[in-house]
Order: C-alpha cells, then structure tokens, then sequence
C-alpha cells in the first residue's frame, strides 16, 4: 500500500489525498485545493526544492554520501579529481577515463595574464581574498561569452571543465598579489591540489614540490567539501542559474554566498574562537558563557546533521597527522577539551550539538601555513564540482525559474499625501 496524506479544506470540507514520494509530498496537489495560500518556510528548512540524485545526507544517522558512494570511503581512497568526476558524471572514472579528465583539467589551467593582471590591480594589497575570488569569477563571464549558450550540453561541459582547472589558479592569483609575487603558471608534472600548493608556497623552482602529507590532507578536504546537497551557496548558484545566466555569473553567486560567517566563513571564525578561548584553563568558561548566552560554539551544530558530523570524524584524524609534520599547536588541544567538554554536557547533548566540518578544517589550513582569510576561498575550490554538478542537473531537468511567494505583512492600501501635506 501506497504510502499518503490526506490535506482537508475546513472552511469547504473539501479534501485532497497527496502520495508521499521519496519522503516528500508534491505542492501542486496542495495548491489545487488551496490556491493563493503559501508554504511560510522561512530558510527553507522543510521544503525540498528539487529532486536530486547527486549527494544524499541522513543527519540524524550522520551520514554523507555522493552518488551513493560513502564519503569516508570516497576521502580513503579517491583523488579530488576522481570525486569531481563523479559528481558530475554520476559514476567514477575508470583508469583512462581519470587520465583524460586530468589532462584535460591541466590543460585549462593557465589564466589569461593580460586580464587577471588588470583585474588584480583594481584591490588593495589587503583585500578579502573572497571578494576577489568572487569579483574574478564574475569577470570571466565577459571572457567568454559562449558561455551564456547554457542549452547546448557540450558549451555546458566545457566551461565547467573551465571552471574546475581554473578556481585554484585564481585562488592562488590572488593570494600571491596580496603577497606581491607573480602569477605562477600551471605544471604538468603535478597534480591538480600539488600545482595548488606550488602556485602559493613554490617560487617558480621547476623541482619544487609540496609535503605529500600536505597534499593528502588537502585532497581529503577538497573532497568533503566538494558537495553538501542544497546548502546556502548551492541554493545561491541553482536560484541565479534557473535565470539562465552564464555559469560563471552562477558560480559568482555561490561564491558570494560561501563567504559568509554562517556559511563558509564558519572556519575563520572557530580559529578566533580558539584564540579568545586562549589556552586550556579557560575551556570550561567559555563552555559556562556558551551556555549562559554571552558567546557562541563556533563549528559545532549543523542545519542538517543531529549527529556527528561524518566530515569532523575524518578532517579530525588528519589533523593529528599533519600535527605531526608541522608540530603540535596548543589550538589543537584546546579544540579536543573544548569537544571533550561539550559532548560531555547533557545542555549540548539535549540539543544534539556536535562537531561538524569547520571544526578541525581551520585548524589544519592553518598548520599548513594558509592565512585565516584563505580557508573561505579552499572551501570554494573544492565546492565549485558540487555547484557546477547541481547547476548541470537544474537545466538538464528544464527547471523552472526560481520564483518563492512571501505572506504580505505590511500596509493596507492607502491614499498618496502630497509632499506639501506629509
């Protein structure tokens, strides 16, 4: 037997019967029997905006999937680039499909000197690197104005292979001028997260290369990062993408809305956390005055997650080993109290706070040398597969044009006074 709800007009009698499908209920049955009268969903914490086969989370279980693949099985083993593969392409590449996917990510690396140069030289040497990365994004929709073809699928694929190659060459741009060093260009010798790391850390050295631990960790963050189902940015690129614009414009939006505190500035923010919190002895205060009302627990909680966050449990093992590299930094051990604490109190217990991602995520950006204002701008290299993913599957499905409805709280209508008699 069918699985149902049955929704009841009681002003009329009149009623509908609507079939619960994949665990959610369509809205045209209801709008039928109730035109005119609106969902009032403010975050849309509960409505489904689309059907999706890209990432799937059970956040009381703490569970996190791509494309049916688990994430801790997919950080284990699998490259950055082979999880971008599957998120767009729904299966995992096999040996000379990843090849051909690689060379052709790095032959799309390199950024065009004369425009990114001209472009750089509009910020201050101290900008926000998230402002940058947002305002290049944007740019290259003027570089390439085939992209706004976004019916043809082979225009789609290629500006988001476009798009994948060039994030992290952006990233580092843009690092390296607020650093006063030159655009370094791509290496085909390294992979796609070690020419990252070479871009930002080498000086051009044709030999150099990054601490393979440090790319290990860096790959496994890439790939947690990569996707996270319909999150604020996701949801920013899908409303501007339903518009049709150019996926560059689209990506601009995810973009703009990642850096901000409550959603990809979150790391930044554990990392102040830590440093007011200051050492061990005043763990246990800060935990009274989180509970009192006068501070926040940064990196704990999760819209979506009522259990641990499947993310931490992995990111938290590789601290300890990147620890070991760069020696021990006493925010690592003020963090563990800090869990120790929390998870050990039934006021956090009750309210199922638990770690998530941004937790640990700071903690090793930073031990790997990134300033505290890169950590939004890693998350965005690593997201940028997820969007480009949902933005592909939006137009493959012909969705229509977001359009949400509001419930009108203001004035009645009113008569216009003249200026004179105001």
């Amino acid at each position: 037997m069918s699985e149902s709800i049955t929704v009841t007009d009681n002003r009329s009698g009149e009623s509908v019967e609507i079939p619960i499908v994949h665990g959610g209920v369509d809205s045209s049955a209801w709008t039928k029997l109730l035109p005119g009268l609106w969902f009032k969903d403010e975050g849309f914490a509960a409505t489904a905006v689309t059907n999706s086969s890209i990432t799937f989370i059970d956040g009381a279980a703490g569970q996190l999937e791509y494309r049916g693949y688990p994430i801790e099985d997919l950080a284990s083993n699998s490259s950055f680039l082979e999880v971008a593969f599957l998120l767009l392409n729904g299966e995992l590449p096999n040996q000379d499909e990843l090849t051909s996917w690689e060379e052709t990510i790095a032959a799309n690396s390199d950024l065009d000197p004369n425009h990114h140069n001209a472009l750089l030289q509009a910020f201050q040497k101290d900008s926000h690197p998230m402002g940058m990365l947002t305002s290049a994004l944007a740019a290259l929709s003027s570089m390439y104005p085939d992209a706004r073809d976004i019916e043809d699928p082979a225009i789609r694929a290629k500006h988001t292979i476009n798009l994948i190659a060039k994030i992290p060459s952006i990233a580092a741009a843009a690092e390296n001028f607020r650093n006063g060093k030159e655009i370094q260009s791509s290496r085909h010798d390294l992979s796609y997260t070690e020419n990252f790391l070479s871009a930002i850390y080498g000086d051009g050295d044709s030999e150099y290369l990054p601490d393979p631990i440090f790319t290990k960790a860096l790959e496994q963050l890439f790939i947690l990062h990569a996707d996270h189902e319909q999150n604020c940015s996701t949801t920013a690129v899908r409303v501007v993408g339903s518009a049709h614009a150019d996926p560059y414009s689209a990506i601009a939006a995810g973009s703009a809305a990642l850096s901000g505190p409550r959603h990809g500035g979150a790391n930044e923010a554990v990392i102040n956390m830590l440093d007011e919190i200051g050492t061990l002895e005043n763990v246990d205060a800060f935990v009274d005055s989180v509970k009192n009302g006068d501070d926040l627990l940064w990196g704990f909680g999760h819209r979506v997650y009522k259990n641990y966050d499947p993310r931490a449990q992995i990111i938290k093992d590789t601290a300890h080993q990147i620890f070991e590299v760069t020696g021990k930094n006493p925010k690592l051990d003020i963090a563990l109290k800090l869990e120790e604490t929390a998870l050990a109190d039934d006021y956090f217990i009750s309210r199922k706070l638990y770690p998530n991602v941004d937790f640990y995520s700071g903690l090793i950006y930073q031990a790997m040398g990134f300033p505290v204002k890169m950590f939004t701008v890693l998350f965005a290299i690593a997201r940028t597969s997820g969007w480009l993913s949902h933005w592909n599957e939006m137009l493959e499905r012909n969705t229509r044009i977001a359009r949400p409805r509001q419930l009108y709280i203001g004035n009645s209508t009113r008569e216009f006074t003249s200026i004179q008699d105001r």
